[in-house]
């Protein structure tokens, strides 16, 4: 069940609220002449596939990595290894890092990135449920979301998909708010 619409979704169709977000955020980074990559860990694939699913996504959406092992967080997106050993792949800057990486292996103006626990069995000491998500843009644009979700496995999944794209759009609206005062010179 999608927490968007409290409906079922089918495998690899977002619900529609997720589609919806998806979509404000793709017209958005197309409106700027933007592009988006996406790392993802716990979601597999499923942003992406979220993005894939709106007509158009081609002008503004790269690509994405699935980094679902932790030594492909390192060794792919650059994600510092004593980081990754330390804190384990359930980490805000795990997530920050994830994100910038695939800003730069994909040559993208924004980076988005997943990384949590589904279930059903903890990770790295942290409980079922713990998500964080990332976006990173120009400028220093960007931030860190903590997630607690309930609910098994698949809604835990797609309530993250929901969240990151959120947090894109958020960001998204927050940077043009910016930049419009700075080019009215109320800065």
């Amino acid at each position: 069940m999608c927490a968007d619409t409290g409906r079922e979704a089918g495998d690899g169709e977002p619900a529609a609220e997720t589609w919806s977000v998806a979509a404000r955020a793709l017209d958005a980074l197309a409106a700027r002449g933007q592009t988006l990559a996406v790392a993802e860990s716990l979601t597999g694939g499923l942003v992406a596939g979220a993005l894939t699913g709106v007509p158009g996504a081609s002008r503004v959406f790269r690509g994405s990595v699935t980094a679902y092992a932790t030594g492909l967080k390192r060794d792919i997106l650059g994600v510092d290894g004593p980081l990754l050993e330390a804190r384990g792949a359930v980490d805000a800057e795990v997530a920050r890092q994830m994100a910038r990486g695939v800003r730069r292996v994909l040559g993208a103006h924004w980076g988005i990135a997943t990384t949590g626990v589904a279930g059903p069995d903890p990770q790295d000491g942290q409980p079922v449920g713990t998500v964080f998500v990332a976006a990173e843009g120009p400028g220093g644009a960007g931030g860190v979301l903590r997630l607690t979700l309930d609910g098994d496995r698949r809604r835990i999944r797609r309530d993250t998909v929901a969240a990151v794209l959120r947090l894109l759009v958020s960001q998204l609206t927050e940077n043009a708010a910016a930049q419009d005062t700075e080019q009215r010179g109320e800065i």
